[in-house]
C-alpha cells in the first residue's frame, strides 16, 4: 500500500484561499460560509452525503456559477495575489462510439493551434507522448478515445488537465466507473503528479477508503463545512459519524 508520508510534498509556497463562499439558487441556500485554504503539494478531498453541495463547490471554483465570497491565489514567497490557473478532470468524457478521435488528436487539438486533421507533427507527437508517459499512458497515444477503459481514459484526462501544469487540479468523482485495480492505479498516479508538480489538488470523492489513504486534508461538507482536518481527525469526528454512521 502507498503512504502519502513517504514522498516529499511540493514547495507549499502557493496558497488558494476560499473565503466565505456561498451559493443561493432560486431562494435556496446551496452553500454558505465555505472557508478553505489549500496549499500546493497537497491533496484535499471533499466528502459528504449526496446533495451536500460538493459538485456546486467545484462549479464555484471553476467559475461556472455565480457565488458570494472570493477565491484568491497567493504566492506566499512575495505575498502577491495572482491569477489562478485551473486544470479540471470530469467524471467522464462524452465521445461518440466508433469516433475516430485518437488520444493524440484529443491532446494535440487542445495544446496546439495546428489542425490535427492535417496529420501528426513529430515535435508535437513526441511532446504528447512524453507527457503521457508520466501517467503510464504513452502506449495509448494512437488508441481511439472511445475504445479506452475507464481507468485509461482517466489517465489521459489527467494528462490533458496538466498541459500546461495548473496551480490547482480539480477532480469530480474521477474514479467513478473504474474497477478496483484501476482505482488503485489512478490514486497512485494522482499522488505521483501531486508530488512531481507544483500544484494543489481538490478531489470530490465517495471512495472513503482511498481518501483516508491518500488525502492530506479532508473536508466534510453539508452546505457548509462540518469538519476539516487530517483523514484521521475527520473520520473519527462526531460530524463524520453523523453523516455516514460508519467507521472507516
Amino acid at each position: 500500500m502507498a503512504h502519502k508520508h513517504e514522498i516529499k510534498h511540493g514547495c507549499g509556497f502557493h496558497c488558494i484561499k476560499m473565503n466565505n463562499l456561498g451559493v443561493t439558487i432560486g431562494g435556496d441556500v446551496i452553500l454558505q460560509d465555505i472557508n478553505l485554504h489549500v496549499h500546493c503539494g497537497s491533496l484535499t478531498a471533499v466528502i459528504g452525503r449526496n446533495g451536500a453541495g460538493k459538485s456546486t463547490l467545484l462549479k464555484c471554483i471553476l467559475g461556472e456559477i455565480p457565488h458570494e465570497g472570493e477565491i484568491k491565489f497567493t504566492d506566499l514567497k512575495d505575498g502577491k495575489t495572482k491569477k489562478l490557473k485551473i486544470g479540471y478532470v470530469p467524471q467522464s468524457l462524452h465521445i461518440e462510439k466508433n469516433s475516430p478521435i485518437s488520444v493524440y488528436d484529443l491532446i494535440a487539438g487542445y495544446v496546439t493551434k495546428f489542425p490535427v486533421f492535417l496529420g501528426k507533427r513529430k515535435k508535437v507527437y513526441d511532446m504528447v507522448k512524453e507527457h503521457l508517459d508520466v501517467f503510464q499512458a504513452s502506449d495509448l497515444i494512437d488508441k481511439c478515445v472511445c475504445d479506452l477503459s475507464g481507468g485509461e481514459l482517466q489517465r489521459v484526462l489527467l494528462s490533458l488537465a496538466t498541459m500546461p501544469v495548473p496551480n490547482l487540479l480539480v477532480l469530480d468523482e474521477p474514479a467513478a466507473g473504474i474497477d478496483a485495480n484501476g482505482i488503485k492505479s489512478f490514486y497512485d498516479t494522482l499522488k505521483l503528479i501531486k508530488d512531481k508538480y507544483d500544484l494543489a489538488v481538490i478531489l470530490v470523492s465517495h471512495d472513503l477508503e482511498y481518501v483516508k489513504e491518500y488525502a492530506d486534508t479532508v473536508v466534510l461538507i453539508d452546505k457548509t463545512v462540518l469538519c476539516q482536518g487530517t483523514p484521521e481527525e475527520v473520520y473519527e469526528s462526531p460530524e463524520f459519524n453523523g453523516v455516514f454512521g460508519v467507521n472507516v
